[in-house]
């Protein structure tokens, strides 16, 4: 089953329950998937990678606003932007510990003999493509730095 099929189920549930917090992030998500499909013009599937890459990145948006409106002491604001941000990542695949990341990131600078600073950004391509949607590039990046510095 695909993620839009997935989608649509996850909207009639939450139509059934009522629940409108859920009901707007998956109507969201469709909008983000049917966008995508039609910016090429045609109405062909988006592949995996593009589904998760678009589902991170409403993820990460959500967050970004509930940390702003936390900021500026607007619970009422934040709270519906994490439960949409949790209800998105549902969808995404199960995200990688700490250890994890490191070992690929290890595993990935002895595989291209990086060394210092100067090779962070080959580092960075690689790990993030071969993590996408499996780990969040602020964490990815702390951890390249750490281990070139």
């Amino acid at each position: 089953m695909s993620l839009q099929d997935d989608v649509m189920v996850a909207i009639k549930t939450a139509m059934k329950a009522k629940d409108q917090t859920a009901l707007a992030a998956l109507r969201a998500v469709k909008a983000e998937i049917l966008l995508a499909q039609t910016s090429t013009g045609s109405k062909e599937q988006i592949s995996e990678e593009e589904e998760i890459k678009i589902l991170s990145k409403m993820v990460k948006q959500r967050k970004d606003s509930a940390a702003i409106f936390l900021e500026q002491d607007r619970k009422d604001l934040a709270l519906p932007e994490i439960d949409q941000a949790e209800i998105i990542s549902q969808f995404l695949p199960e995200a990688l510990s700490e250890e994890e990341i490191e070992k690929v990131i290890v595993m990935t600078i002895d595989q291209i003999g990086a060394e210092g600073m100067k090779d962070m950004g080959k580092v960075m391509g690689m790990v993030s493509k071969q993590l996408s949607g499996q780990a969040d590039g602020k964490t990815i990046s702390m951890i390249v730095k750490a281990k070139l510095s």
